[in-house]
């Protein structure tokens, strides 16, 4: 079945049974991450819900219902994510779909926990060792796959190799959310790349436009510089009309459910997009910015023989 702007979630889950299954979602007590966590909930499957607010995701959880439950996790501080992770690992026997939908935009200059440019440091790296932690289960319940939340926002300007974060360089907000939308594309592709051989899979999306409060630090001004910047991308690409939850959420449910999706690839209004910025996709800058994150976190990711 094709799928398209106008696809709802519940058009995507429609007629699915994924009993057995289990599904982690990040960034799941509001938004898109919320909508999303209802609709996979809707087909049987186990859905994990994590946040950093634990009264909002027992209230979210006791709001869906099904086999959902709700787990902390503050990606802003990889201690909490260190910690999160493993205690997952002895909540779940198996994990067949990561969904990396949570994150901040163009917020004013904030550092994590351990010092990183706000933006890169949750999106990116947090999620870089969330996945990492976990990826020994998804190795085990293979197919599996990862779900990274990008955005068209990547087009803004790749990563800073040399200066992630904003330690030497003036700290631009439009220009540090490109930089880590373009990181979560950068990291899909070599996830797939590394370990698409072994069952797991891994896919970029650009949701689309959407009001959540993912814009809390947006004013007037910055919606309309949305608009602006949106107006000249090329021809042929995603949607730049604004979409409610339900449809915002179906390209990531999609990316989620669908056996037909080639690895790798970066999605939006329910198909595969080919409007990817050349600095999201060069595979030696993926290649570097996973090294990168390895030292940044402080750990390497988990491999596998024939995976490098």
């Amino acid at each position: 079945m094709g799928f398209d702007v106008d696809t709802t979630t519940d058009e995507v889950v429609a007629g699915l049974d994924l009993a057995g299954k289990t599904i982690v979602v990040t960034g799941a007590t509001s938004g898109l991450g919320k909508e999303s966590a209802r609709a996979l909930a809707s087909t049987g499957a186990q859905v994990v819900l994590c946040g950093r607010d634990d009264a909002k995701g027992e209230a979210v959880v006791e709001e869906i219902g099904g086999a959902t439950s709700f787990h902390h996790l503050d990606l802003a501080d990889l201690n909490s994510v260190r910690t999160s992770a493993d205690e997952l690992l002895t909540r779940i026997e198996r994990l067949d779909v990561l969904l990396n939908n949570a994150g901040v935009m163009a917020c004013p200059l904030a550092r994590t926990a351990d010092g990183f440019e706000m933006q890169f440091g949750t999106n990116h790296l947090g999620h870089f060792l969330f996945t990492a932690r976990l990826f020994p289960l998804l190795v085990q319940s293979a197919p599996s796959r990862i779900v990274n939340l990008s955005s068209q926002g990547h087009l803004i300007g790749g990563v800073d190799l040399e200066d992630p974060n904003y330690e030497h360089r003036p700290y631009d907000k439009w220009e540090a959310y490109g930089q880590a939308k373009s990181a979560n594309v950068l990291f899909s592709r070599e996830l797939d790349r590394r370990f698409g051989d072994h069952g797991v899979h891994a896919y970029a999306v650009h949701p689309g436009m959407i009001i959540t409060e993912l814009g809390r630090h947006l004013d007037e001004a910055d919606i309309a510089d949305i608009g602006e910047r949106t107006s000249q991308r090329p021809a042929g690409g995603p949607s730049s009309e604004f979409k409610p939850v339900e449809r915002g959420a179906a390209t990531q449910v999609w990316a989620a459910t669908s056996e037909d999706i080639p690895g790798g690839s970066y999605l939006a209004d329910g198909a595969v997009c080919e409007q990817v910025a050349p600095h999201a996709t060069d595979n030696e800058i993926a290649a570097r910015l996973w090294a990168l994150s390895e030292d940044l976190v402080g750990e390497p990711f988990p491999s596998w023989p024939g995976a490098d």
